[in-house]
């Protein structure tokens, strides 16, 4: 059975807001410094690669 065109919109806008999320969660960790990012398992270089963005829009 074929998804409803408002549930395919639907999961398309949470993903775009996970994808948001994401980005700006990565922004913020990036002003953390490397000792702090080590201790929570993560480096600046995997931050880069995953992108990030201090704005919220």
């Amino acid at each position: 059975m074929a998804t409803s065109f408002f549930r395919t919109a639907f999961q398309r806008v949470v993903a775009a807001r996970e994808r948001q999320a994401s980005r700006y969660v990565n922004g913020v960790l990036m002003n953390l410094d490397d000792q702090t990012l080590k201790g929570m398992g993560t480096s600046r270089e995997e931050l880069r690669r995953k992108g990030g963005s201090t704005s919220a829009f």
